[in-house]
């Protein structure tokens, strides 16, 4: 009898010691999951692109000439990126933040000047008072520390817009510095948009090759396979700005109807083109 009684607390302890780290083992899973299954749900949300239609309660209204501002989140890799309607940002967020959780006060921005800055300087201003965001309805809200909306995001119409880019343009601007208008040969861009094709000069040579453009990315653009003739000039300087800063070209804007500027992936911009 004694030893029957040994047994069954033998037993009982035994089950008791395989039992308590299966149940917290199976409590940690299953609030592993639930995080999990959280994020998966709530990150994609504001995976794209959007447009900035309200700010801090008020209707945005593009100054004549210019976009609504946009902003882009890429969920798998943590880059943020838009357009304040004058200028470009970009940076980054956390990917492993809690869900609903979003800071954009580290936001890097060009610092080119517009004729009206204040829809632009209201786009900042919000974006730095961002710490999270939430759904409404078909709508983002980018919300303060008070969980109040300050910005509010809706899906932005991906529309190529390379068909601005047809003709002749020539090159204005390379890596930041002016080019001389006193040049023999003046450098220049034609662009070919039905077939995809560039050809120009470079400052010395004639260039030629193709472009590549994103069918869910409007503003996207590289040109991967450039060539130039072979002749030597007394300064080649210019020309291999020019074919170095073709070579790292990721985005284009269109400031306006006689204005293209070219940026790398960082958002640099790398060169300026007029009709």
């Amino acid at each position: 009898m004694v030893s029957l009684l040994c047994f069954n607390l033998t037993t009982r302890m035994m089950i008791k010691k395989i039992l308590v780290p299966l149940c917290v083992a199976c409590a940690i899973f299953a609030l592993s999951s639930c995080r999990s299954a959280k994020e998966v749900t709530y990150l994609p949300t504001i995976n794209g692109e959007w447009s900035i239609v309200e700010i801090n309660g008020a209707a945005v209204v593009p100054a004549a000439g210019q976009e609504y501002p946009s902003i882009g989140f890429e969920t798998t890799t943590g880059k943020v990126y838009g357009n304040s309607s004058c200028n470009r940002f970009h940076g980054t967020f956390d990917t492993n933040a809690d869900p609903g959780k979003l800071d954009l006060s580290a936001l890097v921005s060009t610092r080119m000047m517009c004729l009206d800055m204040t829809l632009e300087n209201n786009v900042m201003n919000a974006l730095k008072n961002v710490s999270g965001y939430k759904k409404l309805g078909n709508r983002i809200a980018l919300t303060n520390n008070l969980n109040r909306p300050v910005i509010l995001l809706d899906v932005k119409i991906a529309v190529s817009k390379t068909a601005v880019l047809e003709g002749e343009w020539k090159i204005t601007e390379v890596n930041g510095e002016l080019v001389p208008t006193n040049l023999e040969k003046k450098p220049f861009l034609n662009f070919d948009v039905q077939k995809n094709r560039i050809h120009g000069n470079a400052g010395c040579n004639m260039i030629n090759g193709g472009f590549v453009t994103k069918e869910d990315d409007p503003m996207a653009i590289s040109f991967p396979a450039v060539a130039a003739t072979m002749m030597a000039c007394p300064d080649m300087t210019l020309e291999r700005k020019v074919l170095d800063a073709l070579n790292v070209i990721k985005t284009f804007e269109i400031i306006n109807d006689k204005s293209v500027a070219f940026y790398d992936e960082g958002g640099v911009t790398k060169m300026r083109i007029e009709k």
